[in-house]
C-alpha cells in the first residue's frame, strides 16, 4: 500500500455549471430528458450539442420550437497558457442564440465567459465555469429553476454604483413610483 506522499495528486476536473428555466416548463416538460443535480463526466473532446434530436445531441430538449441541434459546447485550452475554456456556437439556423446580450447567428461561434447568461427564444440558461486542471475530462452539472434568471439576484449590475446619493435601483422605483421629487444636494452640503 502507497503511503499518502507517494500518492499521485488528484487533478481538478472543470464544470460547468448550468441552471435551466423555461416560463412553460411545468405544463410542457420540456426539460424532462434533462439529468439535473448530477454531475456528469464528458470527454475532453467530446462536443456537447444541445437540442431536440436525441440521436445526435447528448442534451435533449423536449420542443419542437427547438432546433434538432441548437447549440454546441466545446472545450479548449487556449493557446497562450494552460487555462481550460469553453466556447459555445449556435447551430440554429432559425433562432439566435444570446450569450449576455450578445448574438450570435448561425454558426456563430465566441469564447464562453466565466459567468454568463445564454438564452433563445423562452429559453434562459445561466452558465458558470468552474475552472479545473484536467485535460483529460470536464463536468457538467444541471440545475433547474423555477423562477427567471433575468432577476436582479443571478446578473451582474451594469450600472456603476455612487459613492453617495442614491442607489440606481432606488431611483428607478422613484421614477415609476414617485413619491417626491429628487433633491440635488452638493456634496460640500453632506
Amino acid at each position: 500500500m502507497a503511503s499518502f506522499e507517494e500518492a499521485e495528486t488528484e487533478e481538478t476536473v472543470t464544470c460547468l455549471h448550468m441552471m435551466f428555466y423555461h416560463p412553460f416548463q411545468q405544463e410542457k416538460q420540456v426539460f424532462r430528458h434533462l439529468n439535473f443535480y448530477k454531475r456528469e463526466q464528458l470527454r475532453a473532446d467530446e462536443v456537447a450539442k444541445f437540442g431536440r434530436d436525441g440521436n445526435i445531441c447528448h442534451y435533449i430538449l423536449v420542443d419542437a420550437r427547438v432546433s434538432r441541434i441548437q447549440f454546441s459546447l466545446q472545450l479548449f485550452r487556449k493557446l497562450s497558457g494552460s487555462e481550460l475554456c469553453f466556447e459555445i456556437k449556435n447551430m440554429s439556423k432559425r433562432t439566435k442564440l444570446t450569450v449576455n446580450n450578445l448574438e450570435l447567428g448561425y454558426l456563430n461561434k465566441i469564447d464562453l465567459p466565466l459567468k454568463c447568461m445564454v438564452g433563445f427564444g423562452d429559453y434562459q440558461i445561466l452558465m458558470h465555469v468552474q475552472e479545473g486542471e484536467s485535460v483529460d475530462f470536464f463536468e457538467t452539472f444541471l440545475e433547474l429553476s423555477q423562477v427567471s434568471l433575468l432577476q436582479e439576484q443571478y446578473l451582474p449590475s451594469l450600472q456603476p454604483i455612487p459613492e453617495h446619493g442614491i442607489s440606481p435601483s432606488l431611483f428607478y422605483s422613484q421614477a415609476i413610483n414617485p413619491v417626491e421629487k429628487p433633491v440635488e444636494i452638493d456634496e460640500n452640503e453632506l
